[in-house]
């Protein structure tokens, strides 16, 4: 018989090596090799960062490189009219424009918000035209008036006294007013128009967000501003920031008013002056683009000889109160909740307010 196979299990072998086998392993009482030291990490160099005096140096070195086709373009008759009218915007109005910001800043600085609350009436409907008669005395452009209407909010004065205030402050103040008498020297009826317009619309939206306004539609600023800095350096921080941040739009505004004057076509121009609402309606949306600072906005509505006088009395009364710079400083003083409400009824009414004025004045 023959006897039966037993299958006979095969011994496994001994296991694949993996990759942290390979090393052979240090026999007992052996040192271990020391690891191979890391790499340290790479520093990554600096990237050439475009400051602005490398960009001027730059800018000056093309126009140095670039003379002789600038000087070809500037010879135009067209280029000189253009550089004539920037050269006499810029003249004359930056002088009101760095007074303005000088007083402007002091007046944020040096006088506390309590002042305002004590002199104010306790009735909201009585201190609206108060707050708004305070801006013909107190000095202060756009960028300063919505810091100071958000410190009387912060510190009880009622809302719409304090919006009346934010609206009447940049545009009927003694600086702007004489800048717009030097302006038009030849239509004084100019300054009582822009007074009366501006005060008006002022103290209409101050009495319009006490009849509709909510509350929850303004968030009030939580903070003091300039918090932590003395008196002299918040001064000559205002300063500085105003001047270099109103002059830019100075700057934009008389090369705009420049152009319409020397390059755009005239029947553009006559297109738009032939008829009144949509002589009106460009140039007040022209100074809600420009976003010039009041105390030198009237040079530049000067020269805008083209439009009637009520078209530039727009473009007076719709600028220090809505622009570009305002929607977006109110939106962060304020809130966009109540940005979004408050501009587009501001410039409703500052065009209403402009028209009605100049019908009956001009």
């Amino acid at each position: 018989m023959t006897k039966p196979t037993t299958a006979t299990t095969p011994h496994p072998g001994p296991p694949p090596s993996t990759p942290a086998d390979t090393h052979p392993h240090p026999a007992p009482g052996a040192h271990p090799s020391p690891a191979p030291p890391t790499p340290a990490p790479s520093t990554p160099t600096p990237r050439p960062r475009l400051t602005s005096p490398l960009t001027l140096t730059l800018l000056l070195l093309l126009m140095v490189l670039a003379q002789s086709p600038l000087r070809r373009a500037l010879s135009t008759p067209v280029m000189q009219s253009w550089t004539t009218v920037f050269v006499a915007v810029m003249i004359q109005a930056l002088p009101f424009l760095v007074l303005g910001v000088l007083l402007s800043a002091a007046i944020a600085v040096y006088v506390p918000p309590s002042f305002f609350a004590r002199a104010l009436p306790r009735s909201p409907a009585l201190a609206v035209p108060v707050a708004g008669m305070a801006g013909a005395v107190l000095p202060g452009c756009e960028c300063a008036s919505v810091p100071v209407a958000g410190a009387l909010v912060r510190r009880g004065v009622p809302p719409a006294a304090a919006l009346a205030f934010l609206l009447s402050a940049p545009a009927i103040n003694p600086i702007v007013l004489t800048a717009t008498a030097v302006a038009f020297p030849r239509d004084p009826e100019m300054v009582l128009a822009r007074f009366v317009a501006s005060l008006l619309v002022a103290c209409a939206m101050g009495w319009l967000w006490h009849r509709v306004g909510r509350t929850d539609w303004l968030r009030p600023p939580t903070h003091a501003h300039r918090a932590g800095q003395t008196r002299g350096q918040a001064f000559w921080d205002a300063t500085r920031h105003d001047v270099l941040h109103a002059g830019g739009f100075l700057v934009v505004g008389a090369m705009a008013a420049a152009t319409l004057k020397a390059v755009a076509p005239e029947h553009w121009l006559r297109a738009a002056t032939d008829h009144p609402a949509v002589a009106v309606l460009t140039l007040a949306l022209l100074a809600v683009v420009l976003s010039i600072c009041s105390e030198a906005d009237a040079f530049v509505a000067a020269s805008l000889t083209q439009f009637s006088l009520t078209a530039r009395l727009a473009f007076l009364v719709v600028g220090p109160m809505i622009d570009l710079k305002l929607f977006a400083m109110q939106a962060g003083t304020f809130g966009r909740s109540f940005a979004v409400r408050f501009a587009p009824a501001t410039f409703v009414l500052a065009v209403a307010g402009a028209v009605l004025t100049g019908a009956v004045l001009l």
